[in-house]
C-alpha cells in the first residue's frame, strides 16, 4: 500500500466525518452483550489518537474532525448529556497528550457552559504546539457557519462605521472567508466519511467546494490505518482540476 502512494501529493488539510459509532456498537456487542450508544461513542473517541498518529506520519498539516453537529444538540438529554461528556473527555485527553494544537470550531454558545469551559482550556493549553493542527468541530453545522460568518461581517462593518451601501460593496467571498470558523487555514484537500454514507451532511460546506471526497464502508471505530492509506492513495491518483 505504501509503495502505491505518492507522498508528494499528500493532502495538506484532511477533514473527517467520524460516522458509525452507534451502528458499530449494535453490530459488535461486548462479552456482556452491551450494544449501547455510549459504548460506540467511547470506542470512536479512542480511535482519534490513531488517526492523528497516521496524519503525522503522512505529513498532513491540518485535520478537522466532525464530532457533533448542531442538529444533534436537539437530541433528548438522556442521550445527549453522556455524549457531550464523552466528547469533552476525549478532547481533554488529546490535550493532555500534548502533541497537537486543538481548536474547537462550531456554535460554542449552544453548548453547555461546562463543556465550553473545558474546550476553551484545552485550546489555551495547546495553543502554539507545533505539528498537526486539529480542528474539533463540536456543535458544528455548515449552514450555521456561513450564517455566522455573514453576521460577523455585518457586525464588523457596522462597528467600523460602514454604511449599507459600503457594506454591499464590501461583501465578497474573500471577506466572508475572513469570518469562517476556519479563517486563516487552508481549505480541506480531502474529506473522508466513514460508515458507508455518501454525503457530507453539511460538513465544511463553504470550504469543501474544491475538495476531493473519499467514502469508506468501515464504521468509525473499525477505521484502520490501511483504510486511511487507501484514502491517501485515492487522493494522490486524482488529477485535481480545482474547478469544473
Amino acid at each position: 500500500m505504501l509503495s502505491q502512494i505518492d507522498f508528494s501529493q499528500t493532502p495538506h488539510h484532511v477533514g473527517v466525518i467520524l460516522d458509525g459509532n452507534r451502528r458499530w456498537a449494535k453490530a459488535n456487542p461486548d462479552e456482556a452483550g452491551d450494544t449501547s450508544t455510549n459504548r460506540g461513542h467511547k470506542a470512536g473517541a479512542e480511535k482519534i489518537v490513531d488517526l492523528l498518529n497516521w496524519c503525522e506520519e503522512a505529513k498532513v498539516a491540518v485535520v478537522t474532525l466532525w464530532l457533533l453537529s448542531n442538529d444533534n444538540l436537539a437530541r433528548p438529554a438522556v442521550e445527549l448529556d453522556p455524549l457531550l461528556q464523552i466528547i469533552g473527555d476525549a478532547i481533554e485527553q488529546l490535550g493532555n497528550i500534548g502533541r497537537w494544537e486543538l481548536r474547537p470550531v462550531g456554535s460554542m454558545e449552544l453548548l453547555p457552559i461546562e463543556l465550553q469551559e473545558r474546550l476553551k482550556k484545552v485550546a489555551q493549553k495547546s495553543k502554539g504546539i507545533p505539528g498537526v493542527l486539529v480542528n474539533v468541530a463540536v456543535g458544528y453545522g455548515g449552514r450555521q457557519e456561513i450564517a455566522d460568518a455573514v453576521k460577523s461581517l455585518i457586525t464588523d462593518a457596522a462597528q467600523n462605521g460602514k454604511s449599507i451601501e459600503q457594506l454591499t460593496e464590501l461583501i465578497s467571498e474573500n471577506e466572508i472567508e475572513r469570518f469562517l470558523y476556519t479563517a486563516g487555514l487552508p481549505d480541506p484537500d480531502l474529506l473522508i466519511r466513514t460508515s458507508g454514507e455518501q454525503r457530507l451532511g453539511g460538513f465544511l460546506l463553504w470550504q469543501s467546494a474544491k475538495s476531493e471526497f473519499y467514502f469508506c464502508e468501515a464504521y468509525w471505530p473499525d477505521f484502520r490505518k490501511v483504510d486511511f492509506l487507501r484514502a491517501l492513495r485515492a487522493y494522490s491518483q486524482r488529477h485535481r482540476r480545482l474547478g469544473l
